[in-house]
């Protein structure tokens, strides 16, 4: 077998991939069954019994062109006012190469006249056509049939591929394929025209040559030479085309036909029921914009293998056009990204170009190339299907093509979508936490949007979605990244307590119900979280200063604490380092970044939390600087201590003005009246008073929600209090 690389066919522009599609599908079909492809560094190698010279003799004498037909559109030569120089030609060539094209043509006309077809057909006649065109043609036609239209029980569909039937907007692709077989092929004998030798030699090998381009146009498939405004260096250029170009891409195109039919089992419309083909996600690229899913017809994501790979192994795996996410098949191109690194495509392919059908010249549509993702097992990825469900409904309430969405919510959408995208690419601790941070960020907006979101102006249908929970404790694992904000964080998220409401009956109080107005719902087997409408005062969010949200989350436990009875603050979660609640105290945090992550680690189920696995991590490295937090926060901290974490230290009453005058930033009467409170439950203070204001009081105060292990309060009293035989009463 010879390697041939050629050098002119590349995964993009679209052109020159379907390009390659069309050489190895015509060789191996017309002159070297065993003929195979394969990729390496972008450019595509024919392996084939074909040497150089052998390959561009073979397209220049011998190919015969598949019959490539459309007379249900106008534009196509069949009708008075199309150009039909193309058509007539091919009709009366006496050529062997074109005897298939010669009798497509000739069914066609009858096609026309059988269903009384003078002009261009619409609505139901055209229906009719195409149906007996499907009937009536040459076997060697029907492969492009299948491509360019699906018949199903809700009438013709199109596959965004070859436009709509064959056609994009003005230009018709039949037509101009028979325009440009006339410029390098001639139809009268079949023989090459002068200049087909160099321009086979560019379009094959990418040499470049002082060539007569025909000037035509080439449509969606390469938009870097469709012309038009801002193409040149003045106002306005024409698209400039290799003829072998458009040839070759249309025959690679009908590659994908067999798939086209085999994929009608999905219940996708028409239009979707193609290989590795998907709705459209604006999502993952620069240009993204809403109005890319309203106007787009779709995406397709366009395989590429490094091993060589023959057409009846490669027709079987563009057959199938299959792509996975657990049992169900991807719907966009979010989807599709995951399913790819969780080898949900997994037929020996190692790339996928994924394209966008996109409008971008006026009312046209072009191919933009939307990114390369490499084909690899990404377990981090495999989080996502904890969240799928929910991620389907937000999808369905706010993508750009829904209703009334609020513009916050769509934007936090895309902001996830961008997420996923970039965790797919790479699956580090950073891009984990990306996506936890998006999913917090939406659960935000569609708090903020809440009338919206629970339908309260239609009580009849319920809310729009629920609030997000049940997120393993593998979050925390795997988007832990060593820093102070995540473990601060996890610690708030995990608060929880146990108080009573008006009714005197116990109920379970998260902090999570601080940020948003939702409420724990459980029972045998189940729990999760609902909207709770109307919201409670304990909803407290407050986004310009979380500090000052976090002060007013700890004043209202210790409000609900003294409401209910409690002399103690009912609250535990998981402990705080010293180290990392004194990097706080000190303002060497990112308070935005710090809330960001408890929004989202607040979609943690935390009772299903495994401590030993999931928490015992979440510390500070061995080789981080140990330091301890300042006395005021010691102080006060022993004030607020909590059931699980005194140890041997007694139980100290609640004393709210303790907090009240710190977050006020008065940190000097905070601590003489902590001291006094100390002392009055037998541990003295070695401090009396401790002069300390401003901010660094309120960051103090607000330190004092962070739950601490016993060792470290244990740590705390050592610091401040007086050592335990002053403490001996007569």
């Amino acid at each position: 077998m010879n390697v041939l690389p050629l050098t002119g066919c590349a995964p993009t522009p679209l052109a020159h991939y379907l390009k390659a599609l069309g050489i190895l599908r015509l060789v191996a079909q017309q002159v070297d069954s065993e003929a195979a492809g394969c990729w390496h560094r972008d450019v595509f190698i024919l392996h084939s019994r074909l040497e150089r010279d052998g390959l561009q003799d073979f397209f220049l004498h011998h190919y015969q062109p598949t019959p490539i037909l459309a007379p249900w559109n106008g534009g196509s030569g069949f009708y008075p006012k199309d150009n039909q120089d193309a058509l007539r030609a091919l009709g009366k060539s006496e050529a062997s190469r074109f005897a298939c094209y010669r009798e497509a043509i000739a069914s066609a006309r009858m096609a026309l006249a059988r269903i009384g077809a003078s002009a261009k057909p619409n609505g139901g006649q055209k229906e009719r056509l195409l149906l007996v065109c499907r009937n009536t043609f040459p076997e060697e036609a029907l492969v492009w049939l299948d491509a360019a239209y699906l018949l199903t029980e809700e009438g013709a569909k199109y596959p965004p591929l070859l436009g709509t039937g064959g056609n994009d907007g003005r230009l018709e692709f039949t037509n101009n394929f028979m325009q440009r077989l006339t410029e390098v092929l001639d139809p009268a004998t079949g023989q090459p025209a002068v200049t087909a030798a160099p321009l086979l030699r560019n379009a094959l090998f990418g040499e470049a040559d002082n060539l007569p381009l025909s000037r035509a146009p080439i449509g969606q498939f390469f938009p870097g030479q469709a012309g038009g405004a801002n193409a040149t260096t003045g106002f306005d250029a024409e698209s400039f085309i290799n003829p072998w170009d458009f040839i070759l891409m249309l025959e690679g195109a009908l590659l994908f036909a067999a798939a086209a039919v085999r994929r009608l089992q999905y219940s996708e419309p028409g239009v979707l029921a193609y290989p590795f083909c998907v709705r459209q996600a604006a999502a993952g690229y620069a240009s993204a914009a809403a109005g890319d899913e309203t106007g787009a017809r779709a995406e397709m994501w366009m395989p590429l293998w490094e091993r060589p790979t023959r057409l009846l192994e490669l027709a079987a795996i563009l057959a199938e056009g299959r792509a996975q996410i657990g049992a169900r098949a991807a719907r966009h191109g979010v989807d599709f990204a995951r399913a790819i690194v969780s080898l949900g495509v997994d037929r020996g392919l190692t790339a996928f170009q994924r394209y966008g059908f996109q409008v971008r010249n006026g009312l046209a549509y072009f191919a933009t190339p939307l990114g390369r993702f490499a084909v690899r097992r990404n377990v981090h990825a495999d989080l996502l299907s904890e969240a799928d469900r929910w991620l389907d409904n937000l999808r369905r309430i706010a993508s750009p093509v829904a209703e009334r969405a609020p513009a916050s919510v769509t934007r936090a959408l895309r902001e996830v979508e961008e997420r996923i995208l970039g965790l797919c690419h790479e699956g580090s601790p950073q891009h984990v936490q990306g996506v936890l941070v998006a999913l917090g960020q939406a659960e935000k907006a569609l708090a903020r949007s809440f009338a919206w979101t629970t339908g309260r102006n239609d009580q009849s249908l319920g809310p729009k979605i629920s609030p997000l929970y049940g997120l393993s404790g593998r979050w925390l694992r795997e988007a832990d990244d060593g820093s102070t904000e995540f473990r601060l964080a996890a610690s708030l998220a995990s608060i929880i307590g146990q108080f009573k409401n008006a009714d005197g009956q116990l109920f379970w109080l998260p902090l999570r119900s601080h940020l948003e107005p939702v409420r724990e719902v459980s029972g045998p087997g189940f729990r999760r979280f609902q909207w709770d409408d109307p919201p409670t005062n304990d909803v407290l969010w407050r986004e310009a200063d979380p500090i000052a949200f976090l002060n007013a989350v700890f004043a209202r436990r210790l409000l609900r604490a003294i409401q209910a009875g409690f002399s103690e603050l009912p609250d535990r979660g998981m402990p705080a380092a010293l180290t990392d609640a004194a990097v706080f105290i000190d303002g060497q945090t990112d308070d935005g970044r710090l809330v960001d992550l408890l929004w989202g680690l607040c979609l943690v189920d935390w009772t299903a939390v495994d401590w030993r696995t999931d928490v015992t991590r979440l510390r500070p490295r061995p080789d981080e600087v140990k330091v301890l937090p300042p006395s005021l926060f010691s102080l006060l901290r022993l004030a607020f201590l909590r059931p699980g974490e005194r140890g041997d230290l007694p139980p100290i009453p609640l004393t709210p003005a303790i907090h009240r005058l710190a977050a006020a930033g008065n940190g000097f009467e905070a601590s003489r009246m902590a001291a006094r409170r100390l002392r009055a439950s037998q541990l003295p203070s070695a401090l009396d008073q401790i002069t300390v204001g401003g901010n660094a009081a309120r960051r103090t105060a607000a330190a004092l929600l962070f739950p601490l292990s016993r060792p470290d309060l244990a740590r705390l009293a050592e610091l401040v209090l007086k050592p335990q035989t002053e403490c001996i009463t007569p």
